[in-house]
């Protein structure tokens, strides 16, 4: 028989051990995420370090004969001293072009770094720029996520880097099919691989253009 009292029925109650696995993983979070971060903090002078000393090279690679390098950056209408690549120089700006000389201290040329859009992702270069010559005379992919086998070859094929030994940058710097180089400003593309080629060439151009008068002025 009712007696029109309404039965309670107690709601779920969260178990001992739920609580303290939630604990641990918060615990076990926190250090994992302290951890990162003192493990970033310990490797990142090193990889500074490591990316300078590959710059260093690629300077000397895409400017032959270099085997020093001076940092600048560009501020109002002049170069001005910038911070070596891996410190951190208080006051200096970031550099934007190196000078490259010989053992004698003469000024062979200007490596600078340049990005443009290829066609998977950035592509980042750093370019050896004559300006006696209005030339350009090295360039080095230092970053590419172009397709492998095909747009990857614009860090590999030889006789597409042969392009860029001597590479007259008047009236502009433009790329032709492979075989159709007549002028020494031309850049022979590489088949298959027209695309991210065309993207090597827009970033030379816009190089040319952005440093050309710069350099010539500075040097």
């Amino acid at each position: 028989m009712s007696t029109g009292s309404s039965v309670i029925v107690p709601g779920p109650t969260r178990e001992p051990g739920s609580l303290k696995l939630v604990a641990t993983l918060v615990v076990a979070g926190v250090l994992s995420g302290a951890g990162l971060v003192a493990t970033y903090d310990a490797t990142l002078p090193i990889v500074q370090a490591n990316q300078a000393r590959a710059l260093r090279e690629a300077v000397f690679l895409v400017v032959p004969g270099s085997t020093k390098l001076e940092p600048f950056a560009w501020q109002g209408d002049r170069l001005v001293a910038a911070a070596e690549p891996g410190t951190n120089a208080s006051g200096a700006p970031p550099a934007e072009v190196f000078a490259a000389r010989d053992d004698a201290g003469t000024l062979l040329g200007y490596a600078i770094p340049a990005e443009g859009a290829g066609f998977q992702d950035t592509i980042r270069l750093l370019v050896g720029y004559e300006p006696a010559g209005r030339r350009i005379v090295g360039v080095k992919v230092l970053e590419s996520r172009e397709t492998p086998g095909l747009g990857d070859k614009i860090a590999k094929d030889a006789q597409f880097a042969a392009n860029f030994e001597a590479l007259a940058i008047d009236p502009e710097v433009v790329l032709v099919k492979r075989g159709e180089k007549t002028a020494p400003n031309q850049v022979d593309a590489i088949t298959g691989a027209t695309i991210s080629s065309r993207a090597v060439v827009k970033v030379l151009d816009a190089v040319a253009r952005t440093w050309a008068s710069r350099l010539e002025s500075a040097s």
